[in-house]
């Protein structure tokens, strides 16, 4: 990027996510943020979001509509960078387990969301992580900082590229809390939810675009 130009990145709009306050939490960061379903926008970014609200297979549904597994994989295959969010990260796996219903995600990365076995369902509030070595989304973040969480189902384990840095946090049980793996990253917590430790997260993101 040119010293001094804004970074440019698209919110995807597929029916699906917290639009206008992911787009806020970047845009308070210093990103040039644009809100749409249009492909040649999404291509052209220089960071994609991918949002997420809801049920795993409403977003996968909405999602294949605008043909936005596509818009996702393209930019991959560029390496060109794409941030996943709550559902958005979760319909990056290639399954999610549902009321025992199996549907089928972007399987950007192997394995399954699940429903996490907990007393309490949702898990829903501020909780900690345990952020991988050499994270560059957690950097200049230290162990005891809170991220906000709403969500009953994640990813439980991880099968994927072995050297990507995988960030756990544990509610009852361990799940992922966030994947940096090459141009693909994601968050099971809202970072735009999250205060002065998401800016910190996305403006990290966003200096790597």
């Amino acid at each position: 990027m040119t010293a001094g130009k804004k970074r440019q990145v698209v919110v995807l709009d597929y029916g699906s996510g917290n639009l206008r306050s992911a787009q806020r939490a970047l845009e308070r960061v210093g990103a040039d943020v644009e809100v749409t379903a249009d492909p040649g926008a999404a291509a052209a970014a220089d960071g994609l979001v991918v949002p997420g609200v809801g049920a795993f297979e409403a977003c996968m549904t909405g999602l294949r509509a605008i043909g936005g597994e596509k818009i996702i994989a393209d930019r991959l295959q560029h390496a060109r960078p794409v941030l996943g969010v709550c559902v958005g990260m979760q319909i990056l796996f290639a399954r999610g387990v549902e009321f025992g219903t199996e549907s089928t995600g972007c399987g950007q990365w192997p394995g399954s969301v699940t429903r996490l076995e907990a007393p309490v369902i949702p898990h829903m509030g501020w909780n900690v992580v345990d952020a991988a070595a050499g994270s560059t989304l957690f950097k200049g973040l230290d162990a005891t900082t809170r991220f906000y969480f709403v969500h009953s189902y994640a990813a439980q384990e991880w099968s994927g590229n072995p050297d990507a840095l995988v960030t756990w946090a544990t509610h009852h049980v361990p799940f992922i809390a966030a994947v940096e793996d090459g141009a693909l990253s994601a968050t099971q917590f809202h970072p735009e939810k999250s205060g002065d430790a998401g800016a910190t997260l996305l403006a990290n993101w966003v200096e790597g675009l």
